[in-house]
């Protein structure tokens, strides 16, 4: 791979998404390429170049911290090893029994070792010398091995659950984490612009155009401001915390941040549409199908097992100075065991996970219709805020600022209207972040992140 290639320039340090450092070494390495540039010249330009993108923040967007997510965290790493531990169980079920070797022998003269001759060992001992094999029946190797890739089958399922699950939690707190930003946003904005509210207040308190009284007033509202920024900031610097502990902490620096808004994204989409996606999609609804096809492949293992498999021998004997040689065969009789109670239970395991199929089919319809209701409020509290409410209260701040300024509008009455068009764009900002919380939930519900 060449130096300029994307995955090179990772390995030299740079994040893995755009930032001006990164644009500013491949031009760099450009310059190395096709001009003619002093070869030190082009070292300097490089260093810097480097020293840029080694400096440059790490942020990423939703897309990049699911996938972050679903590479790093350690529980869902954990969880994976599932698979490799069903398919490790693949292997022993396909193994074939050992077979047996035998051997024994009669007067050997431990005690009078001037007998160890070969005169002796012709003659007087005896010795048995034989190898054994079982016989399965019942095609009992395959049916363990099918057994076992089914199993296998629903772990696979169940994992690509564990990640559905992760992903929406990922989401959720990505989300969190663009609300902290746009309320601290918001409360710097808002401390900025009471700020000179307070500062033309003293100003008319010097000149005595007001009383002591409403410039305390004033000034003491300001408080109320600067703890609302020191809250968001706090609130910021959790939710990133718990978001890198769903990416891993070793997935991103200490000091990252997150690309993205608060933003209103419209879904189109029937329940009954979203109802047919899920219904084929939804991994735990598959892993409970799955389960049925584990449970009748159980119930042939069972029926195997009853099957009495067959042991075959075959034995050279010696016996004074005589050589002969023997074939035994013997099988069980089942005349009482003949696995009886664990076909009833496979069969009743069978009714066990017919009835989890069914039960998980109800709960993918209960969820997307929580979810589906859910956005659908949260998509109407919106509407509600930006067809008019959100300019209202702005529009009534700036006219009882505008009054109060020129003696038209008492304290009380501005600073009432502050607070109304704080609570009101505070409010607006959670609606949002509701509403994009229900989509993800939705986008969970249905099993996919792909709407139809």
């Amino acid at each position: 791979m060449e130096l300029g290639d994307d995955t090179k320039t990772e390995d030299l340090g740079c994040p893995r998404y755009p930032s001006p450092g990164r644009r500013l070494l491949n031009v760099g390495i450009m310059f190395l390429r096709y001009s003619r540039m002093g070869v030190l010249a082009c070292a300097v330009f490089l260093l810097f170049a480097l020293a840029q993108c080694a400096g440059a923040q790490t942020r990423i967007d939703l897309d990049q911290a699911i996938q972050l997510a679903l590479t790093n965290n350690h529980a869902l790493q954990a969880t994976r090893t599932l698979i490799l531990q069903n398919q490790a169980q693949e292997v022993t079920a396909n193994l074939r029994p050992n077979p047996t070797l035998n051997f024994d022998t009669q007067y050997f003269p431990i005690f009078t070792p001037e007998d160890f001759t070969e005169d002796n060992l012709d003659t007087v001992q005896e010795f048995d010398l034989g190898v054994g094999y079982l016989f399965e029946r019942g095609h009992k190797r395959q049916r363990r091995l099918k057994a076992a890739q089914d199993q296998t089958a629903v772990t696979r399922a169940q994992v690509e659950d564990a990640e559905r699950t992760l992903t929406f939690n990922v989401a959720q707190q990505f989300i969190a984490v663009l609300l902290a930003e746009s309320t601290l946003q918001f409360a710097e904005q808002d401390l900025k612009g009471f700020q000179q509210t307070v500062d033309l207040a003293q100003t008319q308190y010097t000149s005595g155009y007001i009383s002591e009284g409403d410039y305390l007033k004033i000034k003491l509202q300001l408080l109320q401001f600067q703890t609302d920024v020191s809250s968001s900031r706090l609130a910021k610097v959790q939710a990133l915390a718990a978001l890198r502990q769903s990416l891993g902490y070793d997935a991103v620096p200490a000091d990252y941040d997150v690309i993205g808004d608060l933003s209103y994204v419209p879904v189109k989409q029937q329940l009954e549409d979203l109802e047919a996606e899920a219904l084929k999609d939804r991994p735990d609804l598959r892993a409970s199908e799955l389960g049925i096809t584990s449970a009748q492949s159980q119930i042939m293992l069972a029926k195997a097992n009853g099957k009495q498999d067959v042991s075959a021998g075959f034995t050279y004997t010696h016996t004074a100075g005589e050589n002969s040689s023997g074939i035994s065969v013997s099988i069980p009789l089942a005349l009482f065991d003949r696995n009886q109670g664990e076909i009833a239970r496979t069969r009743y395991a069978l009714t066990q996970a017919q009835q989890t199929e069914r039960a998980a089919s109800d709960q993918v319809l209960s969820d997307l219709t929580d979810a589906y209701n859910a956005l659908r409020s949260n998509d109407e509290v919106v509407h509600l805020y930006t067809s008019g409410y959100l300019k209202q209260a702005q529009d009534s701040r700036d006219i009882s600022q505008y009054a109060y300024k020129r003696g038209a509008a008492s304290l009380l009455d501005f600073l009432d209207a502050e607070r109304s068009y704080r609570a009101v764009q505070l409010a607006y900002r959670q609606a949002l972040s509701s509403y994009m919380t229900s989509l993800e939930q939705l986008k969970e519900a249905v099993g996919t992140r792909n709407l139809p």
